[in-house]
């Protein structure tokens, strides 16, 4: 054998990391360098939200609607290869797209009233009248007049929350970019669908719905395509008659025309009982992969 071919060869992996999809609605792979220096150096309160009607000031600082998995090659070349994870719920606000799927489904219009913020729960009998501690809300109630009768139903939207790494080390990169391409991640950081799920959007369905059922009331819940596909198998009721919730599941289609569009990719009426079933659930890991993730803390010990 020579003495070069004793040398051990170094074989150089392609790395994975989740970054923005998004930066105040442009998809950060289409943007150019001055662009992405402009956008990541920006006071967020400066920018025009493009997904709000009212034409509103983006209230996220940093500005990341949504965030996706980024490729690494050996060679050096950065791509996006899964579909953004929404993580600003103004997100989902898109031409009002969300409103007409959900009201025409289930309030037979695509022009509904729209009444946010609506206070749902109030505190004890013992508080002064008026003084009443507003301890919980409904996003949004959809309506429908018709003569003096209201048709409504209540509307939820969760995003993902993620956990690692902040963006701040991202946007640094970001401020003196010159390019090729688009910069790779500096930090790793994953959607956190656990926090997301089962710790806020469950108490919420839990608190809400069965007062919403005694009244004979929807609640619709807008959540993304990656976060559905996280949660645990949900039974679907035959009839949206015979459902307590109405899970619209949205997707990120594109870009197109440099945008990702939204789309509807599903919709699943279940029970609260079932929707439970499917936040808390999940494939428990094997004692193998438990025990080594132990052995890996300990060792950081």
């Amino acid at each position: 054998m020579s003495k070069a071919s004793s040398v051990p060869r170094i074989v150089t992996k392609d790395l994975k990391r989740f970054g923005a999809a998004e930066l105040y609605g442009r998809p950060v792979h289409l943007l150019s360098p001055e662009e992405l220096r402009r956008l990541s150096s920006a006071n967020h309160s400066d920018i025009q939200c493009p997904f709000k009607s009212n034409g509103a000031s983006c209230h996220k600082k940093g500005g990341v609607c949504s965030i996706a998995q980024l490729l690494k090659t050996q060679e050096g070349l950065v791509k996006v290869i899964s579909q953004p994870v929404t993580t600003c719920p103004s997100r989902f606000l898109e031409s009002g797209l969300v409103f007409q799927w959900v009201s025409k489904l289930l309030l037979g219009t695509v022009r509904p009233r729209i009444v946010s913020e609506l206070s749902f729960l109030m505190g004890g009998a013992s508080l002064e009248e008026g003084k009443e501690d507003e301890v919980g809300r409904i996003d949004n109630v959809l309506v429908r007049v018709k003569a003096a009768k209201l048709e409504w139903c209540a509307l939820e939207m969760q995003a993902v929350y993620f956990s690692g790494r902040t963006m701040q080390s991202d946007f640094a990169i970001m401020r003196t970019w010159s390019g090729p391409g688009s910069p790779f991640p500096s930090g790793q950081r994953r959607p956190d669908f656990r926090s997301s799920g089962p710790k806020r959007l469950m108490p919420q369905l839990q608190v809400k719905v069965p007062t919403l059922r005694r009244w004979g009331k929807k609640m619709a819940v807008v959540v993304d395509r990656p976060f559905w596909e996280s949660l645990g198998e949900m039974k679907r009721v035959p009839n949206i008659s015979n459902s307590d919730i109405v899970w619209f599941v949205v997707s990120h289609n594109g870009p197109s025309r440099g945008r990702y569009r939204l789309a509807l990719h599903d919709t699943v009426p279940t029970t609260l009982e079932n929707a439970i079933e499917g936040l808390t659930g999940g494939t428990p890991v094997s004692l193998e992969q438990f025990e080594a993730s132990i052995r890996r803390k300990l060792s950081r010990l």
